[in-house]
């Protein structure tokens, strides 16, 4: 037999991430808001916009929870930080 090291980790299943409605092999994944052809335009002095992405506490909202992509992420983040030292937000 052998034993745990002290820093391995457990695996965790499948179902831990589940929902209590949701079937094993779905997974649903959302559109970025930000990409398409009627989709605004990421910009320092969009402040409406930017203020969609920040949290109470300040901090920029990741994407895992606004669904945004990769790229515009980034985008969007730089410009988030462009307007915080123009103290625009």
């Amino acid at each position: 037999m052998k034993k745990r090291g002290k820093f391995q980790k457990k695996k965790k299943s499948d179902f831990s991430r589940l929902t209590l409605f949701q079937k094993p092999g779905l997974r649903s994944s959302k559109k970025c808001p930000l990409s398409g052809p009627e989709a605004p335009i990421v910009d320092y002095k969009n402040i409406k916009l930017l203020k969609s992405y920040i949290s109470e506490n300040g901090k920029i909202l990741p994407s895992r929870i606004t669904s945004v992509s990769l790229k515009k992420q980034r985008l969007l983040s730089k410009s988030i930080k462009r307007a915080r030292i123009l103290a625009l937000v």
